[in-house]
């Protein structure tokens, strides 16, 4: 049997307990490890890399959420918590789930369903170095958090030693340096347009000649792209224009 593999995040041992003897019902989820806070999960989540992330989200000191922005990449998240309005809240950060303490055990089942269902769709990043198309990002700034898809995102953006990630109708600004996200994403997906933008070739509506053997791209937002002259080289003939 090819078994899913989770990590459990809970501050608090009986919660810890509880969820491995929910679990014990699912031969197909395996746990891996537990962590009873952040920083212990931080180096439990890198070291296994899990498919999900059974996640505490009121911890000491430094809670769920700070734990996925620490992360290059994130798994499924179901957030565990025994308040309502956080467990609410958490659907603004498009968790996967969320299980209201105490776990209820048709409304677990129901999420072991849906996991079961999307990671069926996902197919693991062959290195866990590499981002995949299909692996998610946790982006924070200010109060809004999101987990976003790399599939989703437009194009990233030199903002002054940070970057400015644009999907939906969103551009929240990671504490990242555009060279530290070109490293970890696809390159199939992926293209660095100049020095300043990285665009997602998914998205490309348009492409015009422009001057000095440039080009200029349209992604259908308010931006134009120009592409480098060195790039345009390059993007013509990986497009095989």
């Amino acid at each position: 049997m090819n078994h899913n593999t989770a990590v459990i995040v809970e501050d608090s041992r009986l919660a810890r307990k509880e969820l491995q003897e929910l679990l014990k019902e699912y031969p197909s989820i395996k746990v891996i490890g537990e962590a009873k806070n952040v920083d212990e999960a931080f180096k439990l989540i890198v070291e296994v890399n899990p498919d999900i992330l059974f996640l505490d989200i009121n911890m000491p000191e430094k809670n769920g959420f700070d734990l996925l922005e620490m992360l290059d990449q994130v798994p499924l998240v179901v957030f565990t918590t025994a308040y309502d309005e956080y467990a609410i809240k958490s659907f603004e950060y498009n968790a996967f789930d969320y299980l209201l303490k105490p776990i209820n055990q048709s409304r677990f089942s129901k999420t072991i369903d849906k996991l079961k269902e999307e990671l069926s769709k996902k197919k693991k990043a062959a290195s866990s170095e590499k981002l995949s198309e299909m692996s998610q990002i946790f982006i924070k700034e200010g109060e809004k958090c999101w987990l976003v898809t790399i599939s989703d995102i437009k194009f990233f953006e030199v903002v002054g030693n940070y970057t400015r990630v644009y999907f939906e109708n969103e551009k929240p600004l990671i504490y990242k340096s555009l060279n530290q996200v070109e490293g970890k994403l696809p390159t199939t997906v992926f293209f660095r347009a100049n020095r300043q933008q990285i665009i997602n070739l998914n998205y490309i509506k348009k492409v015009t000649p422009w001057f000095n053997g440039k080009l200029k791209i349209d992604l259908g937002l308010d931006v134009e792209i120009e592409i480098s002259r060195r790039q345009s080289i390059k993007f013509r003939d990986e497009l095989g224009l």
